[in-house]
């Protein structure tokens, strides 16, 4: 039986218009909502919490597939790079138990 697979993105993101710690909250929970409730992925800000202008998101999600893992992934980057603010770096890894 197999273990599964685990998508693993980290994005930067920098918020040009947010002037506050308040107007960043906006962007960062508006693009954790998009990223659970369209693809369901498991989303956390994990850095840069202090800074009104950056924000370092790990996203997540478990598959059965490889390529399935690798496809939401490339959805989630593509729903952030839709957005009003920048992704500046994304890194990813898949990841199984079986190796």
């Amino acid at each position: 039986m197999g273990a599964g697979y685990v998508g693993i993105l980290s994005v930067e993101l920098h918020f040009p218009e947010a002037v506050s710690l308040k107007g960043k909250r906006k962007f960062v929970q508006s693009a954790k909502a998009q990223l659970h409730q369209r693809l369901g992925l498991a989303v956390a800000e994990v850095d840069h919490h202090e800074l009104w202008q950056r924000s370092r998101l790990t996203v997540a999600c478990v598959t059965r597939d490889a390529r399935d893992a690798d496809r939401l992934l490339d959805e989630a980057e593509r729903l952030l790079e839709r957005q009003e603010f920048v992704l500046v770096r994304s890194d990813r890894d898949v990841v199984t138990l079986d190796e």
